[in-house]
């Protein structure tokens, strides 16, 4: 009676395992059939299963995080192949305008005899080749702040005098520009170990931001925990466009002779320096705010 019983069980736990192993085995075949789906698809369902095997669970759960990473690199992807074609109409257009306002003076200039006019023409196609020249040189330093490999070159930084002299090297375009600047700094220095060139042009480029935009004013404030602020009227400008300021190639058409990469390369220097940049609207007004964490 015995061996009968002990072959039943026997039994009885070889249909349990095949019943289980045929359940696993249509539970695979569900995730392949809805990780091909999720994967020929563009959609943001994840896959589902009615068991509850724990393991079979598990490797979909483990599937989801990676299709949701998967579609994240691929929005982050179709999003950069429409920037690039942007920047490529926008760059072509840049340097097409200018070019050929050069060679129509030429035309002028190879058909007239008139020396005043002449002058004149020079003094256009000089304009025109300084807003080529500018272009060329914005894109090389784009280029150079954005493929660069290694870390910068830390060491410590006193914001207060970087603040300081960064403003006094813009003072004079800002005063020709009507705007009289106002500094506000903390009785006591802040400093973070920062790349000094790499920040040096990142004020730059806010500062010269604010001379392209500023309603007439500008106000520059070093908070004692390390935070910059650039603030000014502008009334040329709305939420929509101040949301798209750190745009590659990205230009407002108030910002008169802007390349569009000033700003980009601010967000790009200041983000390999371990900060964070961001810019806000409100009220008619731009802010826009550099942090750098921690303390030295």
């Amino acid at each position: 009676m015995l061996p009968w019983l002990l072959c039943a069980l026997l039994l009885a736990a070889v249909l349990a395992l095949v019943f289980r192993l045929r359940l696993l085995q249509k539970a695979l075949d569900d995730i392949a059939a809805q990780l091909g789906d999720r994967l020929s698809s563009d959609t943001n369902s994840p896959i589902f299963l009615p068991t509850r095997d724990p393991h079979a669970r598990g490797l979909a759960a483990e599937l989801n995080v990676q299709l949701k990473e998967l579609r994240r690199q691929r929005l982050r992807y179709e999003n950069g192949d429409r920037e690039l074609k942007e920047a490529v109409a926008n760059v072509s257009h840049d340097l097409r305008t200018p070019l050929t306002a050069i060679c129509g003076y030429l035309e002028l200039m190879e058909r007239g005899d008139n020396p005043p006019e002449q002058a004149r023409y020079l003094a256009l196609m000089a304009d025109r080749a300084e807003a080529m020249r500018q272009l060329s040189e914005e894109l090389l330093r784009y280029s150079v702040a954005a493929s660069m490999d290694e870390a910068p070159a830390l060491e410590p930084v006193d914001l207060n005098a970087a603040v300081e002299e960064a403003v006094a090297s813009f003072y004079g375009a800002l005063v020709e520009g009507g705007i009289t600047p106002s500094v506000s700094l903390p009785e006591g220095r802040v400093v973070r170990k920062l790349d000094r060139a790499a920040l040096s042009r990142v004020l730059g480029n806010l500062l010269a931001n604010a001379l392209k935009y500023s309603g007439g004013d500008l106000d520059v404030v070093l908070a004692p925990d390390g935070a910059i602020t650039l603030s000014n009227a502008a009334p040329g400008l709305d939420e929509v466009q101040v949301g798209r300021l750190f745009d590659r190639f990205y230009t407002v058409e108030a910002g008169r002779g802007s390349t569009g990469l000033g700003l980009s390369i601010a967000r790009t220097l200041t983000e390999r320096m371990g900060g964070a940049i961001t810019a806000r609207y409100a009220a008619g007004r731009l802010s826009v705010s550099l942090q750098f964490p921690g303390t030295y």
